[in-house]
């Protein structure tokens, strides 16, 4: 078991090159990064620029051309086998056939966990994201950030280490957005989980973060890694502060140095 602070994710050199009828794609160029034990890691920067691949690359659903990842000191690959960590994609995914707890539950019964086991996690999970009371509803039954909680809930079911978040929040409406960054916030103390998330916010970035890594327009590349100086308790008005706005500010600095490489 790690301690918090050692490394989880290690990537050293990685280097990821799509082969297309159109020619080479450069998604990933040269990316060192280390994600520590209870980090809440943010990835920010333009469409195209390798945030997401970087996620794939992680969680063994893309394999790079050059370089090396670690999760838990293992391949991509073993880590995934090993069920290391959970994914949320930026649609909640739900079969619409299956009740939220049924939905939640899928990877529990695909993994041979006893019925007893079943219900016990999905009960703990869904009172985590707040969802206890909806579990014989099904997926049109509840709104799109119910949705994506339930999606949250569902890769939390088998308790990873890890929790890979590509966008979750991305198609939500500001107000939605704001309450599910909370319960998120909330969900994160609670858990102690190491999270990698992707945004094209820089607000939901900088408010969610314990590190901020900045990307560059294709091939991808880091501009900057930002260690934030916020406190771990963070009310949505943090976002008014002075050190907030500092932040904020370094991470837009980030981004136009990105595209000079252009």
């Amino acid at each position: 078991m790690k301690d918090k602070g050692d490394p989880v994710i290690v990537a050293k050199g990685l280097n990821l090159t799509f082969e297309t009828g159109d020619g080479p794609v450069h998604a990933l160029r040269d990316v060192n990064l280390t994600i520590a034990k209870g980090d809440f890691v943010s990835f920010i920067g333009p469409s195209g620029c390798g945030k997401t691949t970087f996620l794939r690359v992680a969680a063994g659903l893309e394999a790079p051309t050059g370089g090396t990842v670690t999760v838990n000191g293992m391949t991509p690959d073993e880590a995934r086998r090993k069920r290391a960590y959970g994914y949320v994609f930026q649609a909640a995914g739900l079969y619409p056939w299956r009740t939220i707890a049924g939905n939640v539950k899928l990877p529990l019964e695909i993994m041979g966990y006893d019925r007893a086991e079943q219900d016990a996690r999905v009960k703990k999970v869904l009172e985590l994201v707040d969802l206890q009371g909806f579990e014989k509803k099904f997926p049109w039954q509840l709104s799109g950030g119910m949705q994506q909680r339930a999606s949250i809930a569902r890769a939390l079911a088998f308790d990873a280490e890890i929790l890979l978040m590509d966008e979750p929040f991305g198609a939500l409406d500001e107000i939605v957005r704001d309450h599910l960054n909370e319960q998120l916030l909330a969900l994160w103390a609670r858990t102690g989980k190491t999270i990698g998330f992707v945004t094209h916010s820089i607000p939901e970035a900088v408010y969610l973060s314990t590190k901020i890594v900045v990307m560059s327009p294709r091939p991808g590349r880091i501009t900057d890694v930002i260690d934030s100086p916020l406190p771990k308790d963070r009310p949505l008005d943090i976002r008014d502060t002075p050190d907030f706005l500092a932040v904020a500010h370094r991470v837009r600095e980030g981004l136009r140095a990105g595209h000079a490489y252009d």
